[in-house]
């Protein structure tokens, strides 16, 4: 029997571990393919510093992470903040994701909300749904939150898949904190991702829980 895969698209490198840790931890621990693919190293994060030393540590940080949540396989596209639109067309990115989704036939691919209010953020999700329909994928496509949190506006009435990851959320924090580096992130996302999980949990009677938004 083929192992089920599941692909994640993002726009930064702890993006999917803010929105979806948990639930990847628990696919993983599932047995499941997980593929995760970054569209940017997040090198204006730390404008004090030299993009190639970014780079590496955004890597190493990503790999440490990846390790401790059982993803499979972990992509950088290298794209530009702030840029992604013009850049997903020159570096030919559509190719490069048709290329992973036939590879590797995702039954879910998860991506970010289109609430969410940072531009990098909504390039990936536009990008995402003109490609899903474009190749008529048949499988699941689910958005998670990062900079919106609980706003969402226009899916709010959209079916949800709830995700308990009661036994995988202290992996999720504990790969949040392998980037070390980005300490900006982390004092802004840090307690939301308790209070979400928490709250997310209490409303579907487990401890902790992701939800999704279903968007295909």
């Amino acid at each position: 029997m083929k192992q089920e895969a599941v692909l994640f698209l993002c726009a930064h490198n702890d993006d999917q571990l803010i929105g979806a840790g948990g639930t990847i931890a628990k696919y993983a621990k599932e047995g499941k393919k997980v593929v995760s693919v970054i569209f940017s190293f997040g090198e204006s994060s730390n404008p004090l510093e030299q993009d190639i030393h970014t780079r590496k540590t955004r890597v190493k940080e990503s790999k440490q992470a990846q390790k401790l949540l059982g993803e499979d396989e972990l992509y950088y596209l290298g794209l530009t903040e702030m840029k992604f639109n013009t850049q997903i067309k020159e570096k030919n990115i559509h190719d490069k994701i048709e290329n992973i989704i036939k590879r590797i036939k995702p039954s879910k691919i998860f991506t970010h909300s289109i609430d969410d209010p940072h531009p990098d953020h909504k390039a990936v999700y536009n990008f995402t749904l003109k490609l899903i329909d474009e190749l008529e994928y048949k499988g699941e496509v689910y958005s998670f939150n990062v900079w919106n949190y609980f706003l969402n506006i226009r899916r709010r009435d959209s079916p949800k898949l709830v995700v308990d990851i009661s036994d995988t959320f202290k992996k999720k924090v504990e790969a949040f904190k392998k980037h070390r580096s980005q300490w900006v992130t982390k004092l802004t996302h840090v307690f939301n991702i308790y209070y979400q999980a928490y709250v997310y949990g209490l409303n579907n009677h487990v401890k902790y829980a992701e939800v999704f938004y279903k968007v295909k």
